[in-house]
């Protein structure tokens, strides 16, 4: 990584509103609330999302919906290479074309994979293996599309993604905030979380009903917990359970996922978390001790299964 300052090569000629606008007649595409569809056609935003990625020349970035290119082409411009995961199969043949005509000689550093984010496989991404996320997520499907990715591409430095404002809230907030849930719990598994940032309405095309956020994960230096999968859905499965009824005390919330209240109360009060304590006020922390001490005591739907 380079650092917060993305320094750019200046090899790129990156896409306004008309080009988007013209590149879409060609492409006879209209977008579509379905897919999540919202294309940036502003260069200073595309820019300064890539600059606040900190993304060099040592980096493999992994963008997902590349749509017509307008963040695929300052990346390119930054990092040393991009893979773009892109669902739409013509999206996905018109890439590189625009790259070879507005970035030429950093055309061989684009992989363009056709696939659906929520399936793809970190095999399926090449080598060297992708250390950064930079992202407009699509909006129905942002935090599935970045757990997925998170859980799935070991190898994340870093991501900064472009979500819903709303969302962006939700993934960035801290305990007791009224906005904390299961996603804050399962990005803050993988990493240390904040805000990054504001992007208007006015910078897509077409226009969404809402604004949009930047968020950032940081992967931790030094992993404070397993993050191998098994141990990754126990945690989530504790999460899970205890927002599912977030009202209740833990010792409540918990009580299906632990086989009884009672069985909830002895994992949590091994775990060294007081059983009266509602979802939102634990770290993800608390979280990772309650499954850590349900293995450890027999307790948990895990333990259940056939």
């Amino acid at each position: 990584m380079t650092g917060p300052d993305a320094t750019f090569r200046g090899q790129a000629d990156l896409l306004g509103p008309q080009e988007v606008r013209a590149l879409a007649e060609v492409l006879d595409l209209k977008p579509t609330k379905s897919k999540g569809q919202n294309f940036v056609h502003d260069a200073n935003t595309v820019r300064r999302i890539v600059t606040v990625s900190g993304v060099g020349r040592d980096d493999t970035v992994v963008e997902v919906g590349p749509g017509l290119g307008s963040l695929t082409l300052p990346l390119l411009d930054a990092a040393g290479r991009v893979v773009a995961i892109e669902i739409d199969p013509v999206l996905a043949e018109r890439l590189p074309v625009t790259v070879a005509e507005r970035a030429p000689e950093l055309a061989g550093n684009l992989t363009v994979v056709t696939a659906d984010a929520l399936a793809v496989r970190g095999s399926e991404l090449g080598e060297p293996a992708p250390t950064a996320l930079v992202a407009n997520l699509p909006y129905n499907v942002s935090v599935p599309v970045l757990l997925h990715l998170l859980a799935e591409v070991p190898t994340l430095r870093t991501a900064l993604v472009m979500v819903q404002l709303e969302v962006a809230d939700r993934l960035a907030a801290a305990p007791g905030s009224r906005v904390y849930g299961v996603p804050s719990v399962k990005v803050g598994f993988f990493g240390t979380v904040r805000r990054a940032g504001t992007v208007g309405r006015n910078v897509f095309w077409p226009v969404p009903n809402v604004e949009s956020g930047l968020v950032r994960i940081d992967a931790y230096e030094t992993p404070p917990w397993d993050l191998g999968e098994a141990h990754r859905k126990r945690v989530f499965a504790v999460a899970d359970a205890a927002f599912a009824q977030r009202r209740k005390t833990l010792r409540a919330a918990l009580s299906g996922w632990a086989g009884s209240a009672a069985d909830a109360e002895f994992a949590l009060v091994e775990a060294g978390v007081d059983p009266r304590t509602r979802g939102e006020q634990l770290t993800t922390a608390d979280y990772v001790r309650i499954a850590e001490a349900a293995r450890r005591l027999g307790i948990g739907s895990a333990h259940r299964e056939p």
